[in-house]
């Protein structure tokens, strides 16, 4: 029988309840502290509000600053506000800079500006250089707690330098060189530093091919470049390419998960949907602007159809196939839609080429256009005994399939063309597009086919 990691932690849950009912501080810290900082998150998310605020008494601003770390940010708000003002200001200075700053974005300016009156002048000064940035780039991301070497400095005294700098740095596993203007001029990793000889220069050993993004570089594109290169760390830089601050896997980690999520959400013409703090009319108010320009391209195709009554009236048995020809023609656009912007999203469109994607595509269509045609065909002929109406149907799904598949790739590497973001192409919205192109083409044809249906 395998074991259960979840076991521990519901017995520590079980004794910290009783410690904090019976208020033994002692019992309750000596359990809770032994917990991983993620699992100590999982259980004060668990516990009632009245039980939080006996947790603030039992721990130190930093204790409880790691408890906050693991906690997603946009859900710390309420965490924050409910605690005494004085003792949240101390736990967002005992956090990495950026983590504070991320936490900090969700408030009101007034309650930023009463945090930082409240912490040290040095503290409040890192957060407020950093809440200057604008939000997804990599100034709002990244941390000023990083180590920093001079290339003339000897390996010894940079080693001295690191122990005495490393408690507050986020990662020391890869140390930055500067020069005598603080230009950024190379990197050394921690193990060449342990393994090279004490009297050697630090310009001996380090790497001068540093990669570094600008301060206004999008999140996105750093996280692409932290991915390829598998690097734990990434310089920022001015553009007099002094170093500012760092980047770290931890915060790339974060950053995908939003980019996925916010793509997601997009695809599927609903914005800020992993929102837990959204009221119902608040989550209405974003949804409507989308199903309001769906309602009306309903209307659209509607109209369309009532276009078509003669047609409809001479043929009823027309009326069937209707769902069938427009949901094939959304779900194929969807599928090309989801396929184009991930390519975009991953860069894989861009080394291969937008034409190439489109030819690509197209064939994609134009296969599965023919194969799902010719078994419509079949079926209808062999359901109804109707020759030229399986025909129709058929030539109707291929047509649609085709141009939805086109449709669908098409659409987002425009949008990506003029510099907006493709994920806006929405699932929805492409769905009723060939909605109204499959409608088109199957009365159209229907249409001009009528002699051979009555």
């Amino acid at each position: 029988m395998e074991p259960n990691h979840e076991e521990p932690k519901l017995e520590a849950f079980d004794k910290i309840l009783v410690a904090l009912e019976n208020e033994q501080i002692d019992l309750f810290r000596s359990e809770f502290l032994e917990l991983h900082p993620y699992d100590q998150a999982s259980i004060f998310d668990e516990v009632t509000e009245d039980r939080r605020q006996q947790i603030y008494t039992y721990l130190s601003p930093q204790e409880m600053s790691e408890v906050i770390e693991h906690f997603d940010f946009e859900d710390v708000s309420p965490l924050i506000i409910e605690m005494n003002p004085t003792y949240a200001a101390h736990i967002l200075a005992e956090m990495s800079t950026d983590d504070a700053v991320d936490i900090m974005n969700n408030f009101e300016k007034d309650q930023v500006a009463s945090y930082l009156t409240l912490m040290h002048k040095e503290e409040a000064d890192e957060i407020k250089d950093l809440l200057h940035y604008e939000e997804k780039t990599a100034g709002s991301i990244m941390t000023t707690e990083f180590v920093v070497v001079n290339k003339n400095m000897t390996i010894r005294e940079a080693m001295v330098h690191l122990r005495t700098q490393a408690p507050d740095a986020e990662t020391i596993y890869y140390v930055f060189v500067v020069d005598e203007d603080k230009h950024l001029v190379g990197v050394i990793s921690l193990r060449d530093l342990i393994i090279s000889e004490e009297d050697w220069l630090v310009s001996d050993i380090m790497s001068d091919r540093v990669v570094y993004v600008s301060v206004g570089e999008d999140q996105e594109v750093i996280a692409k470049i932290m991915r390829d290169y598998d690097f734990l760390a990434l310089p920022v830089v001015d553009f007099k390419k002094h170093i500012l601050g760092i980047i770290t896997v931890d915060d790339i980690m974060d950053v995908m998960e939003e980019e996925a999520s916010d793509d997601y959400s997009k695809l599927a013409a609903v914005s800020d949907m992993d929102r837990a703090d959204l009221t119902p009319f608040d989550a209405a108010k974003k949804r409507l602007p989308w199903l309001i320009i769906l309602l009306f391209l309903g209307m659209v195709t509607a109209s369309l159809i009532g276009r078509f009554e003669n047609t409809l009236d001479q043929v009823a048995i027309l009326a069937v196939f209707i769902p069938v020809i427009a949901g094939m023609a959304g779900n194929t656009g969807t599928q090309a839609l989801a396929v184009t912007v991930r390519g975009i999203a991953t860069g894989d469109i861009s080394k291969e080429g937008k034409l190439k994607r489109l030819k690509k595509e197209t064939l994609t269509g134009l296969i599965t256009g023919i194969t799902c045609g010719l078994i419509i065909t079949g079926v209808v002929m062999l359901w109804f005994g109707h020759v030229y109406l399986g025909m129709i149907v058929g030539f109707s799904i291929l047509c649609s399939l085709i141009v939805a598949t086109i449709a669908g790739s098409f659409l987002p590497l425009l949008m990506h063309k003029m510099n907006i973001d493709p994920a806006v192409a929405s699932g929805p919205f492409i769905t009723t597009i060939n909605d109204i192109i499959s409608i088109i083409i199957y009365f159209g044809t229907a249409t001009i086919f009528m002699d051979l249906l009555i």
